[in-house]
């Protein structure tokens, strides 16, 4: 695990590739990278390989504040596990693993230094049930 790491999860009745092909591809990207209903994740650019870069637009609908966040791949073990750096050099490492009836997530992540943790780990665990919430919608039976 990393250091100093926070953890998020889900648990969700689909299956461990459709969480995989949710969490990685940009056209699913956009459908659920946001903390709070009135934001949205405006563009997803996503060349997930290792070595691969990935930036993600998150800005408020009303326009009033936006940000990218930016990175880069690290480590893929496909439907397993996912290592990436942002731009600031923090790590995440995401861990996929499922059973017979659910698909899992564990998301572990280096906090910033500007945000409380408690505030951190409420917004990556939100950002984490849009995923849940758009994956059911389009893959549970």
């Amino acid at each position: 695990m990393l250091e100093n790491a926070l953890t998020v999860q889900i648990e969700l009745p689909v299956s461990l590739n459709a969480l995989w092909q949710c969490f990685t591809q940009a056209e699913h990207i956009v459908n659920w990278n946001f903390a709070h209903e009135s934001w949205h994740c405006h563009k997803a650019e996503v060349d997930f390989k290792v070595g691969g870069r990935f930036s993600y637009r998150m800005e408020a609908k009303d326009g009033s504040f936006g940000f990218d966040l930016n990175g880069v791949f690290e480590q893929i073990d496909f439907e397993k596990y996912i290592l990436f750096s942002l731009e600031d050099a923090r790590q995440v490492e995401v861990k996929f693993s499922s059973d017979a009836k659910n698909a899992y997530l564990v998301e572990h992540f280096q906090p910033e230094n500007q945000n409380a943790l408690e505030q951190q780990q409420m917004g990556w665990q939100m950002i984490l049930d849009n995923l849940k919430a758009y994956a059911i919608r389009q893959f549970a039976a």
